[in-house]
C-alpha cells in the first residue's frame, strides 16, 4: 500500500543583487525553474500554471518513482512576492509555498517556504526506511537551487 511523505521547508539567503532583480527572476517561472536540480521537463498549462516532471529516480533498471506535480504561481511586485498553490488532480505530489523579498542594506534578503506531500508508490512498510531518505534528498535540491540561484545572483 503506498505512503505519504509531507516535507516542509523555510529556507533564507542575502544576495547584493537588487530586490527588484531578484523578483524578476523568481516572478518567471520557466528561468527560476532552469536552476532547480533534476527537472526532467517544465510544461506551461496555461493561467500561469506549469507542471513539473522531475528526473526518475531509479536502481538500475528498475524506476521506483518518479516525482509529477503542477502549480498555479502568482507573483505580486507590490509586496515583493511570488507564491504558488497545487493544482488538483496533477501527479503525484501537491507543492506550496511562497518567496518573500526585501530590501536589506544595499541588497536583498530572500525567504522561501515551501511545503510538499508525495505520494509512494511503494509498499507502506518501506515508509519507515524511506521517508527520512526522501526528505534528504529533496531538502538537498532545495539547497542545490538556493546555491545556483545565489551564483547567478552574484554575476
Amino acid at each position: 500500500m503506498p505512503f505519504t511523505v509531507t516535507i516542509e521547508v523555510s529556507k533564507q539567503f542575502e544576495t547584493s543583487t537588487s530586490p527588484e532583480k531578484v523578483f524578476a527572476l523568481l516572478a518567471d517561472v520557466p528561468r527560476s525553474a532552469s536552476y532547480f536540480p533534476d527537472v526532467e521537463k517544465l510544461e506551461p498549462l496555461g493561467g500561469n500554471a506549469f507542471r513539473w516532471i522531475m528526473e526518475k529516480i531509479a536502481i538500475g533498471d528498475h524506476t521506483l518513482q518518479q516525482t509529477i506535480y503542477a502549480c498555479v504561481y502568482r507573483s505580486d511586485r507590490a509586496t515583493m512576492s511570488v507564491d504558488w498553490v497545487p493544482v488538483e488532480g496533477e501527479g503525484n505530489a501537491r507543492v506550496e509555498g511562497n518567496w518573500q523579498i526585501e530590501p536589506a542594506g544595499t541588497g536583498t534578503k530572500v525567504q522561501l517556504h515551501t511545503k510538499g506531500t508525495l505520494e509512494v508508490d511503494l509498499p507502506g512498510f518501506l515508509q519507515f526506511l524511506l521517508s527520512p531518505l526522501i526528505e534528504i534528498a529533496f531538502i538537498q535540491k532545495i539547497d542545490r537551487y538556493i546555491s545556483n540561484l545565489k551564483e547567478t545572483f552574484a554575476k
